[in-house]
Order: C-alpha cells, then structure tokens, then sequence
C-alpha cells in the first residue's frame, strides 16, 4: 500500500489571483461593517497638523536669499519679459510690443510655410486670427511668450541628455527611472514645491513648465538614437568618422523625424502646463479661465478654453508638418520663394511697429463676447431642458457607487486599508508591487491629508474602471477594423491635444460643480491613450495566430476574447497604467469645480497663506498616489509578459 501511494504525484495548484482578489475584498467589506469611523485620520478643510504648519512657516527658508535659485529666478523672468516685450506686453515706452499683431501672424506663417507646408501657414494665419477676434490677442501672446520660453529652455537641456542616454546604456536605464517618475505625476504637483525655491509668478511657472515638458523629448531623442540601424553606425566608424562625427553626421540626421516628435510632445506638454501654472500667477488664457471657473461662468471660462485648443492645434500641426517633411535641400524655387516670403514678413513687422492698427489687434469685431453670451445662454437651456437627466445620472452615479466606494475608503481605519493595498498589490505584482505600496502607503498617512488622499483615490478608481472599460471597447474595434481606427484615430489626437483645464468646461456645463464633474471630465481625458494602447496591441498580434483561430471554426467573440485579449495582455496592462496616471491628474484638476480632495488642497494652499504647508502636502500626497498606482499597475505587467503554460506552477 506504501508502494502504492509512494508513485502518487499530487499536485496542489495555487488558486487564480482573481480569487484571491475577491476574497481580499470581501474581507475587506466585512471588517469595514466592525470597525468603520475608528482611525480613519480625518482633517477638516481648514484644519492643520503640526507638519503643515512647519512647512507653512519654513517656506521662505530655501529660496529666500539664495544666490543660486535669486539668479536662475532673475534669468528666466528676463528671457519671459523679453519674449513678453516682444510679443505680448507693451514694451520700450511703447503703449504695444515690440512686434506688433500683424507681424507676430506673418512671422508664425512663415516659420510654418518653411518648416512644414503652405496649408499649415494657412492654418497658423487662420487660428492666430481667430484667437485674436475672440479679444484674446493679449492673453494668447503671453501663453504663447511662456511656452515658448519653457520649451527654448526645455529643448537646451532634454535634447543634450536625450543624445547621452542614447549613447550610453547606464545613463539610459538612470534616464529611464527619472522620467518614469516624472511622467507619474499630475501637472498639479510640479507647482508647490517650485514656489519654495523660485516663489510665485512667471519664473517658477516657466521653471516648472521646463521641468514637466522636458521628458518627451528627452526619451524620444534616446529612442532615436538607440534605434538607428547598427550597420549605419559601423559603415561611418569604417570610413574614420570619429564620435562627433558619426553623430552629426549618422544619428541625428537619422533620427530627425522621432525628434521632432518628441519637440512636438514637448510643446504639447508645455502648453498644458503653462495653462495650470495660472494657479502661481502664470499670465495669460490660464488666468482668463481660471477666474471663470472660479466664479463659475461657463462663457467666459470656453471662450478662453477654445483659443487655448486653438493654438494647441496650430502648435501641434506646424511641429507635425515639420516632422513629415523629407531632409532634403530646397529646390532652387523654393529658395525663391522663401526669400520672397521673408521680404514680406520684414514689410510686415515694419507696418506692425509703425501703425496703431497693425500693432494692436482690432477691436471693432469681437466675437469672444458673442461666444460668451452663446455659450452661457446654451448652458442654460441645456440645463433647463436636460438638467433633469444629466442631474439625475450624476446623483445616482454618485449616491449608487461613488459614495460607497468613497466611504469604505474613507470610513475604514487607516491601517486597514493601507494593509488591503499591501495585499492586493503582492498579489497583483509580488514584492515589486507590495514595497512601494507599504512605502507609499505609510508616507501618504505622515502627510496628514490620509483621508482627502482617499476621496480623491475613490473618484481615480471610478473613473478608471469607467475608462478601461471604454477602451478596450474602443480599442479593440479599431484594432480589428482597420476603417474605424482611420476614422477614430485623429478624434483621439485631437482629444490628447486640449490641455486638462479645457475639459472641465463643458463638464461643468452639464453637471454643475461636484465631485462626478472631475470624474466625467477624466474619463474624456483619458480614453484616448488608452483607446490607442489596446488598439496597438490588438493589431500587434500575429496575422497567423489569428488566422489558426479562425480555421478551427472560432467565432468572432471567440477569437477576441480566446487569442487577441490574451495575446495583448501586455499592451492592455500598460493601458490601464497609462489611464490611471492620466486619471489622477485630471482628477485633481477637478478640485478647482468642486472635487475638493487633494485639488482642493493644494488650490486652497496657493490662495491662503495659512494653508500653504497644507497645499504642499497634499501635493507630496498626490505624488505618492501616482507613484504607488505606477508601481503595481508596472509590477502586475511584468506578472503577465510570460504567459503560463499548462502545467506551470503559479
């Protein structure tokens, strides 16, 4: 009997984590029902703890007569006010700038004729144009003045290090942890702690434009040089070309189109920041429609939220068109007709600094107020006529599955969350998953903003939920139809084109200012990367797997839901990474429309100096949320690059 049983082999298998997730959370639900309201570190709006103060009473401390952080503050508020004076502010004891409308659209139509094509000049000529019959001429040349400032001073420092990081394999896997943390975190958090060392207005917001739009470039300048073909490399070294030279005149000339790319998402990025930077006293359509949302006037705020997505698209197309275009020298008429453009630019900046109408925008047609009006009395109506169901759909999403979420949250003691988070996240991503959630989750409780860190990770949830769902609809249909994703594709670009603030506009519109508003807004934000993610990763699966599922009579939901979901596992996985991350920033914007949570927070610290230590930790706590959700959401991914086979022990 002992021989018997001696050749049995049992094999115990490990239960599925989707059942070990379920049973985490059902114990969850129970214990929460035994001990909810006990340590659940709740702090009042106005309420302070002893770190806050501190910080409050130290902010001075570092920037405050510091040689170094006095004199990068003096240059770049110089290089702001000379770009100002140039374009934006009267300059010089002139009552205009130094060049004056018309000649800041010739200049911006030449520079995109000569960089890209004649349609694209046309459209920069068209959109400034527009911004400036809106009657925000002023306002968008000072937006303009700030990105370009930051995206100059960007490109200085993300390009040189974007070529290191291409050429040496450990500055490219340090490059890659920063900028890993780095595109972790919402454009809120860059604000805070630069106004310690730079203090409030252009400096610190050009400051932390620079530092938040540098990443793209950076890393898509390495992807560009690391990507250009080894053969290319060796056939220069062969002929004697030294280092500078096979750089010159090999890498980057390969690598051109990826680059601008990168410039283009740069610029993108500083666009975006520049609008939130009106938080710290940043001039120009940030500030126009941020005192709108403050004072929740719907016209005003979209007439600024539309010259904003204006010139996001003007500075979107000219970059793309630059990068599309072939690295060849000009034809000889080309050169013709450039030099006579120029001359034609020249004739207008001189008309733009000697005539009073060339120089200052005309105000005898001014359709910004008519878009106002429109858009207030069209809030209106849509509020009389479907304020009953947009209403009705926020109250029941809020009342049905926001507040339960929220309070098992919020309402459980804090030590029992941050150890449910421990748990999930071992389960969902092993030890790389369950060390920066336990150390994340230990800062977020010395933060003393435990439980507005909850509400505000209550709405992310949702909101993600929300959004995986609707991309991996999206995102597989496009990936599958080749036709949709034509038609989807620019709807998407165009989406991840509007900087955050545009988003809370007509949100507000519908649903008034609430928690759901941030949430819906986020939603919209956030389903075009993920939308493209599973798209790419659905279309990356091989033709002849699929092709195998259909020989065998599967059916379309079969071969979705049996071999391409599978197969893109990876690229789902990252989807929800990415829309987390996209998620939590636009969540906290959302504290400026009645979120409150950590947005709150930190707008509440720029606004009441007696809450500016506050604000700083909520910022320190918004940081900590992306980096723990960035960790486990990255661990689980590693988890599923090898899928098991039969018989593989879990």
């Amino acid at each position: 009997m002992a021989a018997i049983t001696s050749d049995v082999e049992v094999e115990v298998r490990r239960p599925r984590r989707g059942v070990v997730v379920g049973i985490l959370l059902v114990a969850w639900v129970a214990v929460y029902f035994v001990l909810r309201g006990i340590d659940t570190l709740t702090l009042g709006s106005q309420e302070t703890t002893t770190l806050h103060r501190w910080l409050t009473d130290h902010r001075d401390d570092l920037g405050q007569g510091n040689v170094v952080f006095d004199a990068i503050r003096m240059t770049v508020d110089q290089f702001v006010v000379l770009l100002q004076n140039l374009l934006a502010q009267p300059a010089y004891g002139r009552p205009v700038p130094v060049i004056g409308w018309l000649g800041v659209v010739a200049v911006a139509a030449y520079l995109a004729w000569a960089f890209g094509n004649w349609k694209v000049a046309l459209l920069t000529a068209a959109g400034l144009g527009f911004v400036g019959l809106q009657g925000l001429w002023r306002e968008s040349m000072d937006t303009l003045a700030l990105t370009i400032a930051a995206v100059l001073l960007s490109l200085l420092v993300a390009i040189p290090l974007g070529i290191w990081a291409g050429l040496s394999n450990r500055a490219f896997r340090v490059a890659t942890l920063v900028l890993d943390l780095m595109q972790t975190l919402p454009t809120f958090v860059y604000l805070a702690p630069l106004t310690l060392f730079f203090a409030i207005g252009p400096a610190a917001a050009t400051i932390a434009t620079l530092v938040y739009a540098a990443p793209p470039a950076v890393r898509l300048t390495a992807h560009a040089i690391r990507s250009v073909p080894a053969e290319s490399v060796e056939a220069a070294r062969s002929l004697g070309s030294t280092r500078s030279q096979t750089l010159t005149k090999v890498l980057l000339p390969m690598s051109r189109s990826t680059v601008v790319v990168g410039i283009n998402q740069t610029i993108m990025a500083a666009l975006s920041m520049v609008t939130v930077a009106a938080l710290i006293n940043a001039p120009g359509l940030g500030d126009t429609v941020l005192k709108a949302l403050e004072t929740l006037d719907v016209g005003v705020a979209f007439n600024g939220g539309l010259a904003i997505v204006v010139l996001a698209i003007v500075l979107d197309r000219v970059t793309t068109a630059a990068g599309d275009r072939p690295w060849r020298t000009a034809s000889r008429r080309r050169r013709i007709l450039l030099a006579a453009g120029a001359a034609g630019v020249l004739v207008a900046v001189w008309f733009s600094r000697t005539y009073v109408w060339a120089a200052e925008f005309p105000t005898s047609v001014n359709i910004g107020s008519r878009i106002a009006v429109t858009t207030s009395n069209l809030t209106n109506w849509v509020q009389d006529v479907f304020g009953g169901f947009t209403y009705g759909v926020r109250d029941a999403v809020t009342k049905g599955v926001l507040n339960p979420l929220e309070a098992l949250l919020t309402g459980s003691p804090w030590w029992l969350v941050a150890t449910v988070v421990v748990a999930l996240a071992a389960v969902l991503g092993r030890w790389r998953g369950a060390l920066p959630a336990a150390v994340c989750s230990l800062l977020l409780v010395a933060t003393g903003v435990w439980h507005d860190s909850m509400v505000t990770l209550a709405s992310t949830l949702l909101a993600t939920v929300v959004v995986v769902a609707v991309g991996l609809v999206l995102g597989v249909w496009a990936g599958r139809n080749r036709r949709v994703d034509t038609w989807i594709r620019p709807v998407l670009d165009a989406g991840q084109t509007m900087p955050p603030f545009v988003y809370l506009v007509p949100f507000l519109a519908l649903f008034g200012t609430s928690r759901f508003t941030a949430i819906a807004a986020a939603i919209v934000f956030a389903v075009p990367v993920t939308t493209k993610i599973v798209a790419d990763g659905i279309k990356a699966v091989p033709v002849a797997t699929v092709e195998a599922a259909n020989s065998v009579g599967s059916s379309n939901w079969q071969v979705i839901s049996k071999v391409q979901l599978p197969v893109a596992r990876r690229a789902i996985t990252l989807a929800v990474n990415q829309g987390l991350i996209y998620v939590l920033s636009m969540v906290v914007v959302g504290g400026l429309v009645g979120a409150q949570a950590l947005g709150y927070d930190v707008y509440a610290g720029f606004t009441q100096s007696e809450l500016y230590g506050k604000g700083l930790a909520a910022g320190l706590a918004i940081v900590l949320l992306g980096v723990l959700l960035d960790r486990v959401t990255q661990a689980a991914a590693r988890r599923t690059q090898r899928f098991p086979r039969r018989g593989d022990k879990l």
